[in-house]
């Protein structure tokens, strides 16, 4: 990945709508060739994909809630289980596996603590392999990237 390839990224994670030819001219560079590299940055897997980013208070959402769950065993099998399972309630946005006291951190969002308090007793504490889950729920959102550093 050269230099050029670092701009094309760049762009792209602040605004991935833009014209190709829009983008090959603010780089200098014709569309064809631009593309190219937009193409080979894709089947590389540099590019994943693209996306919109919604704001979840317009949505409805008001509550951010990070829980960090301990299983009741560290078994391939309990991880794969927890993780088939918590994949499929959408208002789980991210799910890390982490080191230390807990197994795993999973961020949720909800309409209220109401609608925390049901996710988390009818969905989320009914996934058979968890032993302890404690929440923290988020005050403030400082900021959220979602770009990355391409130096």
């Amino acid at each position: 990945m050269d230099n050029k390839d670092r701009l094309i990224i760049e762009a792209l994670q602040n605004n991935g709508r833009i014209a190709i030819s829009e983008l090959a001219a603010s780089l200098n560079m014709s569309d064809t060739p631009c593309l190219r590299r937009i193409r080979k940055l894709e089947q590389s897997g540099v590019i994943r994909g693209y996306k919109c980013c919604l704001d979840p208070k317009k949505l409805g959402y008001h509550v951010v809630i990070h829980a960090f769950v301990s299983l009741k065993s560290n078994s391939e099998e309990a991880g794969e289980l927890f993780e088939k399972s918590i994949v499929n309630i959408p208002q789980v946005t991210e799910c890390s596996v982490i080191i230390g006291h807990h197994d795993y951190l999973i961020k949720v969002v909800a309409k209220d603590l109401a609608h925390y308090e049901s996710l988390l007793k009818k969905q989320i504490s009914t996934i058979d392999c968890i032993a302890k889950i404690e929440s923290t729920v988020e005050l403030k959102s400082v900021f959220q990237r979602s770009t990355l550093p391409t130096d």
